[in-house]
């Protein structure tokens, strides 16, 4: 017989996830999402990992839903006490449809004038679109779509399996059709791609024009990650359904691994970005720009020298290069003085006198202030 699934109401005393700095890829600071556990329940997903399941048997992870009946008024809490800046939510799973919590979510971030990143797997989302574009009217909304194959793919039935109840591919590219034509960002995060199922050259091809011909603006590339009672539990799915890929995942997600190593990681990223080049798409998301921020111009900064470490770490440089530009954008990040008033104020010394920027970076600031102050 077939397990139903139960949901768990309960009332958290926290929901906001507050980080010192937005991430480099998705450029959320904040996160917050009303739900634990996912009905979708594919067989891949790293939620099931210690640190973000809710459950100690990982095989409850897709039938019991944590319910946060409380989120959005939690939620209005938290925002009401931090800066404004990008908050990652929303969850469009079926339960979504009983509770209703990430429309109220979003709700929320209107009022309030806060940004938002909603990253997912279900048409559903469209259920709020109006939000989105009101949103998107205020500050800035984008919708990414976790998409890893189309149903060209060589392996498409096999990668379906992987995914269980979330819905088709191709269903999410029509709603990403339909959010673009709403003038809302949006795009494919191809992230896990699994090794043997997703990334053949073919696959990689059909995934950047589909996001492409359906409105998407860029393609995120990421790799499969496999950590604690997660990676147990994926050997033991590969072993009962595709026993001949188990042995070439052991081999590459050995007991003290977490994701792919630069050698596998690089070919596949290099090549997403080919393609996106080719398809007039990006292979990165831009950076928000939230109305009235006095520090625009520093984050455009930033934005900038995340997407050089991105790039130095697909050619290959050398480390302490990638960690010099690394650490210079997170100090021009907790930089509160607005950038361009430094320099106008003391040249490319003001520059050099903030911390872990140094006369060399110095040089790549202020050849970027330059292009974007004369602009």
């Amino acid at each position: 017989m077939a397990r139903r699934a139960e949901f768990v109401p309960y009332r958290p005393k926290t929901i906001l996830n507050r980080h010192k700095r937005p991430d480099h890829w998705f450029w959320t600071r904040y996160t917050a999402y009303p739900y634990k556990g996912c009905l979708h329940g594919c067989e891949f997903c790293y939620c099931r990992e210690k640190k973000y399941a809710p459950h100690d048997d990982p095989n409850d992870f897709a039938y019991v839903i944590k319910v946060k009946e409380n989120a959005p008024e939690l939620l209005r809490q938290a925002l009401s006490r931090v800066p404004v800046d990008q908050v990652g939510t929303g969850d469009y799973q079926a339960v979504e449809r009983k509770f209703g919590l990430s429309r109220r979510m979003l709700e929320v971030c209107l009022e309030l004038g806060f940004p938002v990143f909603v990253l997912e797997r279900s048409p559903l989302v469209l259920r709020d679109l109006d939000l989105l574009q009101a949103i998107d009217e205020r500050a800035t909304a984008m919708v990414a779509f976790s998409i890893i194959h189309t149903p060209d793919s060589r392996h498409a039935d096999r990668v379906r399996q992987m995914e269980r109840l979330a819905p088709p591919a191709e269903k999410r590219f029509a709603a990403m059709e339909q959010i673009a034509r709403a003038g809302i960002l949006t795009g494919t995060c191809m992230m896990p791609i699994l090794p043997d199922l997703c990334d053949d050259d073919a696959n990689l091809h059909y995934v950047v024009k589909w996001t492409a011909e359906h409105g998407g603006r860029f393609v995120l590339a990421g790799g499969l990650t496999l950590a604690d009672q997660q990676r147990d539990f994926f050997f033991r799915v590969l072993a009962e359904r595709f026993p001949d890929l188990l042995e070439h995942y052991q081999s590459l997600y050995p007991q003290d691994s977490y994701g792919p190593t630069r050698s596998d990681w690089r070919p596949l990223a290099l090549r997403v970005k080919e393609l996106c080049e080719q398809y007039g798409i990006s292979d990165r998301i831009p950076r928000p720009i939230i109305p009235g921020d006095k520090r625009t111009l520093n984050k455009r900064v930033v934005e900038a020298l995340a997407n050089q470490v991105y790039y130095m770490e697909l050619n290959g440089e050398p480390a302490h290069r990638v960690w010099a530009y690394r650490k210079a954008a997170w100090a021009i990040e907790d930089t509160e003085q607005d950038l361009g008033l430094i320099y106008r104020q003391m040249g490319r010394k003001g520059l050099d006198s903030i911390e872990n920027v140094g006369p060399s970076l110095a040089q790549v600031v202020e050849r970027l202030l330059k292009g974007w102050m004369s602009g």
